[in-house]
């Protein structure tokens, strides 16, 4: 394949992981606004967000081994008619049920998406994988900070609706489409070195593979469970906390698309465990910092966060190649089933360290209920903001279990050599 194709196929990648970035980030600051126009509780609204978790996984462990039977363009297309059911029946829902399962069409499609693009570009880049992959995966964070500053812009000059900054979305997801087009792809790596089904599958079972799959659940957790309630869990740190997650995200996109080359010339063992102990403190400090300290904070996790899902993709790649797009499909749905899982477990933990928090002889109806301006409304406000901090403190554990995990492995790795 001649480099104009591949870098028009890389293009077209890049724009469909925006769009499955701006439903993140997008979702994230719909939180409340679910939860006061649909009533319902912060573990309600962690189902909903957490089935787009679950849909991504369903596509991933579908689409991963159907990739090579039925190719690569048959899934992106999979991707773009869900993600225009999804975001139109996102926009028409009347509640709990049909939020979820327009968030789990929008979950299929992006699972899709991340399902035929990854083999896509380690196939196209057989000798630059985890630059390209961390560039390419820049685009996440990217999308992120775009859907974020979009809801901020709309949240300023009136459009408080979430249902606009959803309808946006359309637009990028026309565009990929259009740009992927009777585009030509090419066989997956695994097809062209020769590598069996049966190789394929075997190596998917292997001790090295599931013990990366398992962390992979852990690094996906730390870093999309945080990222989607971030907003909500430090929404009274300042009046905008979707910048927050924009600053986050910013720090990820930059530290992807311009670290490649760094990440390439070092051990990736050694970029995981560093990730982990950046990430940890970073997530620890957000617990008990306030003002602009909680971005300094937020900074660390950033940074901690940023090379975590390329990183573990690149590592599998070039040390277990027999697996394939399998092996890159099951890393990415365990990574998301991660995300799914934290959702309503943060979503939990936070109503639970919020209630826990309320003064003695005050109830979180009557406090809810208060007028802006009372002496009870900021009651609620400190009390959430105490919440969201201690749910951060607790997260934290989180990333500590993954710098002994990333510990053991570098030691295993410099052990083989």
């Amino acid at each position: 394949m001649d480099n104009t194709k591949k870098v028009q196929l890389f293009n077209a990648s890049c724009v469909a992981l925006v769009v499955t970035a701006l439903a993140f980030a997008t979702r994230g600051s719909f939180v409340e606004a679910w939860a006061t126009e649909f009533d319902l509780t912060h573990t309600q609204v962690g189902w909903i967000i957490g089935t787009a978790f679950w849909g991504f996984t369903l596509a991933m462990v579908f689409g991963g081994p159907l990739v090579d039977i039925i190719g690569l363009g048959r899934i992106i297309s999979i991707a773009f008619f869900c993600h225009v059911a999804g975001i139109v029946l996102t926009i028409i829902a009347t509640g709990f049920w049909t939020l979820f399962i327009s968030t789990l069409l929008i979950g299929i499609a992006n699972g899709s998406v991340e399902a035929a693009c990854n083999p896509l570009i380690t196939s196209m880049y057989t000798d630059d994988k985890t630059r390209r992959l961390n560039r390419f995966h820049a685009w996440f964070p990217t999308g992120i900070v775009i859907g974020g500053l979009v809801v901020y812009l709309f949240n300023n000059i009136g459009l408080n609706d979430w249902r606009y900054a959803m309808g946006i979305m359309l637009l990028p997801t026309f565009v990929y489409g259009y740009m992927f087009l009777k585009k030509q792809f090419p066989q997956t790596e695994r097809v062209v070195s020769g590598f069996s089904y049966k190789d394929m599958l075997k190596a998917c079972v292997s001790p090295l593979f599931l013990f990366m799959a398992a962390s992979m659940l852990l690094t996906a957790a730390t870093e999309l469970g945080t990222n989607q309630w971030i907003s909500a869990l430090l929404a009274n740190v300042s009046d905008n906390p979707i910048l927050l997650l924009v600053w986050i995200s910013g720090i990820m996109a930059v530290a992807r698309q311009f670290g490649g080359t760094v990440i390439h010339n070092l051990k990736s063992t050694v970029v995981l465990l560093t990730s982990s102990v950046l990430a940890f403190i970073g997530c620890l400090l957000m617990g008990y910092t306030s003002g602009a300290l909680v971005f300094a904070s937020a900074g660390i996790f950033a940074l901690g966060i940023a090379f975590f899902w390329p990183s573990m993709l690149g590592f599998v790649s070039e040390n277990i190649p027999q697996s394939g797009a399998l092996g890159l499909a099951i890393m990415g749905g365990v990574g998301f089933l991660g995300g799914a899982i934290a959702q309503p477990v943060m979503g939990a933990i936070f109503d639970a360290q919020t209630a826990a928090s309320i003064p003695v002889g005050q109830t979180i109806e009557a406090l809810k209920a208060a007028a802006a301006g009372t002496q009870e409304a900021a009651t609620w406000a400190q009390v959430q903001l105490t919440g969201g901090a201690l749910t951060l403190r607790m997260v934290a554990l989180v990333p500590a279990v993954l710098i002994v995990s990333f510990t053991f492995l570098h030691i295993w790795k410099r052990k083989q050599v």
